[in-house]
């Protein structure tokens, strides 16, 4: 299966001037919600990574709010395990309504595109006090460079894209208008 061709069709990939919700800017976005707005293809491109999650037997899957629901939600259903959440907190990621995890617990920690890794580093420490074990990462797009969570990290797509910080950066330069995608809140 051809996954970056799929997401070019469905308008996954925007390209132009774009702040993140890292702070960075990119001449790339992701939006990842053209997947997620449609179920049988958030289940046919799990579905291509499903086995893999597997091998790493987690009995939880755990998203962040709000991205990382529904990648939690389709990836615990595909395992046939729970899906929790960790929602956002001034702290960080907590868990709320009656989630609650155990130290005999796998738990895989799910989102959707991972830049600089802070959902997925905030999911993890959510966990952290519970004493979990912590199988492993997903991530159905990773546009890291180089992030390294100190777990195994599979993703759906890896894709090299350049980010920059806003004193670098060669789009602001050029005048090209920064157009600020996505729900988090800018600082």
């Amino acid at each position: 299966m051809n996954i970056e061709k799929i997401l070019l069709e469905r308008k996954a990939i925007l390209r132009g001037h774009f702040l993140l919700s890292s702070g960075l800017h990119s001449d790339t976005y992701f939006e990842k919600f053209r997947i997620l707005e449609d179920p049988k293809l958030t289940e046919k491109l799990i579905s291509e990574v499903v086995d893999r999650l597997k091998s790493l037997n987690p009995d939880i899957v755990v998203g962040p709010t709000i991205g990382g629901v529904a990648v939690a939600f389709e990836v615990a259903r595909q395992l046939g395990v729970k899906a929790f959440y960790a929602e956002r907190s001034d702290s960080g990621r907590v868990f709320r309504r009656g989630f609650k995890l155990t130290s005999d617990d796998r738990v895989l920690v799910v989102d959707d595109v991972l830049t600089t890794g802070k959902s997925l580093m905030e999911t993890i420490d959510a966990v952290k006090p519970f004493k979990s074990t912590i199988v492993g990462a997903f991530v159905l797009i990773d546009r890291s460079e180089n992030f390294d969570p100190g777990i195994p990290l599979i993703s759906l797509l890896k894709v090299k894209v350049k980010n920059y910080t806003p004193e670098e950066c060669p789009l602001c330069k050029a005048g090209i208008p920064l157009v600020k995608p996505g729900s988090r809140n800018f600082k």
